[in-house]
């Protein structure tokens, strides 16, 4: 399941389109969109957990884009490994805490 896309699809729809279609200057070009995915991620409860829990194949999927820019789909490896390890994520007592409670 991707939560980032679930929780922030708008955010990241206009992202993905702007990497896109700016294969060569997407880190320019896309810096503004890129910080609103990053906004509305950093806010979200089970992203945040996601994040901390997999923040090694995190971090090294955002390297491999620095140093791709121009070629960010070489990166799909990285992405690959982050979305797995995000699969494994026990999101159990977050998840909890997003319910209505019972009154």
């Amino acid at each position: 399941m991707d939560i980032t896309s679930k929780y922030c699809h708008k955010e990241m729809e206009a992202y993905g389109s702007c990497v896109a279609s700016n294969p060569s200057t997407w880190q320019q070009n896309c810096h503004e969109l890129k910080m609103k995915v990053a906004q509305c991620t950093s806010s979200h409860p089970v992203i945040q957990k996601i994040r901390q829990d997999c923040s090694k194949e995190f971090v090294e999927f955002e390297r491999c884009l620095r140093e791709n820019q121009d070629k960010p789909a070489s990166c799909s490896p990285h992405v690959a490994r982050f979305l797995g390890c995000a699969e494994t994520v026990d999101l159990s007592g977050v998840a909890a805490n997003l319910l209505p409670q019972p009154s």
